[in-house]
């Protein structure tokens, strides 16, 4: 599952003094928008891949669920196209050092339908979505003369709203396989702002935002196989694609981009009557930006945002209460022109209401 989430605050050093600035991370991506570093492309992915549990990319049995996904993110790197370290660079004549320290929380309720109506010889689903995070800062910079401070902000807001209306699960013996679209509709605040540089100006997007400020459509498609028919192991692979509208008020338009999701997850009986079910799992992703960003404040359009992770989950069952408790640590060990860090979820579902059988159908 998939989620607008966001960044907190990183740390800048220009001519020897600290101006804090705000960033963001994205609820199923994490990626900046630096846009007061040539070196960085401007693109950033709405769905962040690090979050969802190895198995929630499936449809669940028809039923009611609630999911609470409680997502941490921390990094001290920030990377160029050849997947570098940024320590420093120039905004026309001026040197930048670069000092990044990022601390991110991020909540994601989600509420999810799972009918027994069939479409195309598939069980119907949607979900809803909403995201809270602290300060989301677009990482853009107000910077005059090369000198100037954004105050450092902390706050838990509404970020993006994720509505995923078509959700369609063919459920087999060994396998199940998924195919959904949903969308992220701009309603956390987003605000522009003038950026003055020594040589320009330009209108970039607000240290106060919490929101992305465009909507993205979203197709994803998942294939899960279980070797044996009582699903004790999972192996399952994910694509998710993106497609980007303009940013509204700044003319900029984000990339496609295109993610895998990976993972291998096995049940352990805890109990004779397995009442309790521990889960242990290896997990990891890659995202790609497939597509140039155009826009006024893109300064290398060819210069894409990438990211690859792995990582192990975690958790344990109670069936009898439909109660689940996943942990999760992400590595993400390459990334080109945005941060590399670690994540951290503790992510909690929940079976509200299993609907009554489906009425068979009169010979």
């Amino acid at each position: 599952m998939l989620h607008d989430t966001n960044r907190q605050s990183e740390k800048i050093q220009v001519n020897r003094k600290k101006i804090s600035i705000g960033n963001y991370f994205v609820a199923r991506s994490i990626a900046l928008i630096a846009l007061f570093l040539p070196l960085i492309a401007t693109a950033q992915a709405h769905f962040a891949p690090g979050v969802a549990n190895i198995r929630d990319y499936a449809v669940p049995a028809p039923g009611l669920y609630l999911a609470a996904y409680n997502y941490g993110y921390t990094t001290s790197t920030i990377t160029d196209n050849s997947g570098n370290k940024i320590s420093q660079v120039v905004i026309g004549s001026v040197p930048v050092n670069v000092d990044v320290d990022v601390k991110l929380y991020a909540f994601s309720p989600l509420l999810l339908w799972i009918t027994n109506k069939k479409f195309l010889g598939a069980n119907y689903g949607a979900y809803i979505g909403p995201s809270f995070s602290n300060a989301n800062i677009a990482a853009s910079v107000s910077v005059i003369e090369g000198q100037g401070v954004n105050p450092e902000i902390s706050q838990f807001a509404v970020g993006d709203l994720f509505v995923q209306p078509l959700w369609l699960g063919w459920n087999r013996k060994h396998f199940d396989v998924a195919f959904g679209y949903g969308f992220y509709a701009p309603v956390g605040k987003f605000d522009t702002q003038t950026l003055t540089l020594p040589s320009s100006s330009r209108v970039v997007t607000a240290p106060t935002n919490i929101g992305l400020g465009y909507w993205t459509h979203q197709l994803q498609g998942n294939v899960t196989w279980y070797p044996s028919p009582k699903r004790g192991t999972a192996v399952t692979n994910t694509l998710t694609l993106e497609f980007n509208t303009t940013q509204r008020d700044t003319d900029f338009q984000n990339g496609k981009f295109l993610t895998w999701n990976w993972g291998v997850s096995q049940y352990l009986p805890l109990d004779k009557k397995f009442h309790y079910l521990a889960e242990l799992g290896l997990a990891g992703y890659s995202q790609w930006q497939i597509t140039d960003s155009s826009g006024p404040g893109v300064a290398n359009p060819s210069f894409h945002d990438q990211v690859h992770g792995v990582g192990v989950q975690a958790g344990i069952t109670n069936a009898p209460l439909g109660l689940q408790f996943n942990f999760r640590y992400m590595n993400e060990y390459y990334a080109a022109n945005r941060f590399r860090g670690n994540s951290y979820s503790l992510n909690i579902g929940y079976t509200i209401k299993k609907p009554k059988a489906a009425t068979p159908a009169s010979p």
